[in-house]
C-alpha cells in the first residue's frame, strides 16, 4: 500500500513539474519579428488616498527578434496620462510604459491605456489601471 500511495505521489509531482516547465517555455517563446510581453497587463491601485501619487509602471520584454517600436500610448481619457519609450527596444530588453492617473478624482475607476507598436500579431494592446480613491477625511 505505501508502494502505491508513494508512486501516485512520484507521478503527480512529474506531471506537475512538466506542466510548469511548458508554461514557463510558452511565456518566454521567441517570435519572428518584434513582440511584446507585458509582465502585469492590469495594475490594481487599491484604496489610495485622495491626491497620493498616481504614477505606475507597466514592464514588458521585447520577445521577438527584432526591435520594438512604440509608435503611440493614448489614455481612455485625459485622467490617465501614459509614457511612450521613446527609443526602440531590443530583442530580450526590458522596456516600460509610465502612467499617472489623477489622484485627485475621488471614487472607484477603470481606465485603459492603449499602446501601438510594431509588434507581430499584436499591433494594439489594451493595459487596464483600476482602483479607488477616497475621500478627505472629515476635519472635526
Amino acid at each position: 500500500m505505501k508502494k502505491i500511495i508513494l508512486f501516485a505521489m512520484l507521478a503527480v509531482a512529474g506531471i506537475t513539474a512538466s506542466n510548469a516547465q511548458s508554461t514557463k517555455k510558452a511565456a518566454t517563446a521567441k517570435v519572428q519579428g518584434a513582440g511584446m510581453v507585458f509582465e502585469n497587463e492590469t495594475i490594481d491601485y487599491g484604496t489610495i488616498a485622495h491626491n497620493a501619487d498616481g504614477n505606475r509602471q507597466f514592464v514588458f520584454v521585447n520577445n521577438g527578434t527584432k526591435p520594438l517600436i512604440i509608435t503611440n500610448t493614448q489614455g481612455s481619457c485625459g485622467c490617465t496620462v501614459p509614457t511612450t519609450p521613446k527609443e526602440p527596444i531590443a530583442p530580450g530588453a526590458k522596456g516600460v510604459i509610465g502612467v499617472k492617473y489623477a489622484t485627485d478624482r475621488v471614487g472607484a475607476f477603470t481606465k485603459t491605456v492603449t499602446v501601438t507598436s510594431n509588434a507581430e500579431g499584436q499591433p494594439t494592446k489594451t493595459l487596464t489601471i483600476k482602483g479607488t480613491v477616497l475621500p478627505d477625511p472629515v476635519k472635526s
